[in-house]
């Protein structure tokens, strides 16, 4: 129980998660879910993932319980398991949302932040920069390495803002942002300087400008959208 009382988990997900067994098979499931291994509207049908995930029947129909409340699975009685469909309409809503918290959370971060945060999130973002400037393609084998860090720098961002709520729900549009981004990096690489973004981002933050803050990390989440939108409209199988 100490395991889980210090992990870090969505506000979907409640105390129903006691064991270890079901937090591996849930992280293991999320994982496969946001990075397109188990594809939107795909079957989960228990009795063929108890194998492939190495659980029982109890511990997996726990997880993907938990995953329905963080919205990635859908649940009918007649109908077992699926994956969360996809949607242009639902991507849309996703970024605009997350656009008002993030920004929120960012700059009561900025205004909050100690030494010990500034610590953090030059760290963040030392590890983020090297990460991208190995690579002109997130989209390539580093992509994995790259969401790691990409999401560390956020969280770096955001950890001192003194909401609690306004951190989970932020958290939660990230995940469901990243699917989107992860299943649209599939079929083809994104152009776009991320990196001078990120760099916009951390320049604001550290010089506590919340103006230009709120300025910047808007337009890094609406090119995040436009890129990942026209992605999923153009490729039927996404869409």
């Amino acid at each position: 129980m100490d395991d889980l009382a210090n992990t870090e988990m969505p506000i979907g997900v409640i105390a129903s998660a006691t064991s270890t067994r079901v937090l591996e098979a849930l992280t293991q499931l999320r994982e496969d879910i946001i990075s397109g291994v188990l594809l939107p509207g795909e079957k989960l049908r228990v009795q063929h993932l108890k194998s492939k995930y190495g659980v029982g029947a109890a511990t997996l129909r726990e997880a993907l319980s938990l995953l329905v409340s963080e919205s990635l699975v859908t649940a009918t009685s007649q109908r077992g398991f699926n994956v969360a469909a996809i949607s242009l309409q639902d991507l849309k809503d996703i970024s605009e949302t997350r656009i008002m918290l993030e920004v929120q959370a960012a700059v009561e971060s900025v205004k909050n932040g100690d030494e010990d945060w500034e610590v953090q999130l030059i760290g963040a973002y030392h590890r983020l920069t090297k990460v991208e400037e190995q690579t002109d393609d997130i989209a390539s084998d580093q992509t994995v390495l790259w969401e790691q860090r990409n999401i560390e720098f956020h969280e770096a961002l955001v950890a001192a803002c003194p909401s609690r709520w306004i951190r989970q729900f932020r958290s939660i549009l990230h995940t469901h942002s990243e699917r989107y981004r992860r299943l649209s990096l599939q079929t083809v690489g994104v152009s776009r300087n991320v990196h001078k973004e990120h760099q916009q981002i951390f320049d604001s933050a550290m010089a506590r400008d919340t103006d230009q803050l709120a300025k910047v990390l808007t337009n890094h989440i609406e090119k995040t959208f436009e890129v990942v939108f026209k992605l999923v409209k153009d490729n039927p199988a996404l869409a």
